[in-house]
């Protein structure tokens, strides 16, 4: 599969996504559009690992976000990214920057996550595919990548009203206090994450 890389910074389009409970999802991760850059970042309620609601549009309200997509504790990219995130955290803390980010995960996988890692900041479950599906992540897996992820004891998250697994596409956003998005970075392989050091250069040029 061609591997296509959206990267935008500080400009952009402006798309407003709707979310239905049965939805039609990308057939592929490469089909997948993630909102772009001047979109206003939807306003979604999640649940943290402890089962407590949040409302992203307050805590975007709070502070500049980091806020990241990702697969699953499951996922050995993930745990990578997540990680060198937390390496990351005090630098972007500085900056004014706080982390938010979102899986599929159940709150027991959420919980593996943070442990496993020694994460400090804020990881979200949308179980529900509410946040994947209105950033525009979600995407359904084939038959053939259910059976490969299955046969390894991946715990795939259903599609809400409807047939089959889903997954979120890798995103990461920086999302200013005034709830715009000011950057993107997504790709469909998931092996491809953004640099840390990008992401900081992002974060920097945001913040002025």
């Amino acid at each position: 599969m061609k591997t296509i890389i959206r990267l935008i910074v500080l400009a952009g389009l402006v798309f407003a996504p709707s979310f239905a409970r049965a939805v039609s999802l990308p057939a592929s991760a490469a089909e997948a559009k993630p909102i772009g850059v001047g979109a206003h970042a939807p306003a979604v309620k999640l649940a943290d690992m402890n089962g407590v609601p949040v409302e992203l549009a307050k805590s975007f309200a709070e502070k500049p976000t980091v806020l990241v997509f990702y697969r699953g504790s499951w996922c050995p990219f993930c745990n990578q990214q997540l990680a060198a995130l937390g390496e990351l955290e005090p630098k972007l803390l500085a900056l004014g920057y706080q982390i938010i980010a979102i899986s599929p995960d159940s709150a027991e996988g959420l919980k593996k996550m943070a442990g496993k890692n020694h994460l400090d900041y804020q990881l979200l479950s949308d179980h529900g595919m509410e946040a994947s599906t209105a950033y525009g992540t979600a995407f359904r897996l084939s038959a053939e990548i259910e059976k490969k992820y299955g046969d390894f004891g991946v715990p795939l998250t259903p599609v809400p009203g409807g047939e089959g697994h889903w997954l979120p596409v890798p995103t990461v956003y920086l999302i200013g206090s005034d709830g715009v998005i000011k950057f993107v970075y997504s790709n469909p392989d998931y092996k491809v994450r953004l640099l840390p050091a990008t992401l900081l250069t992002a974060a920097e040029a945001a913040a002025k």
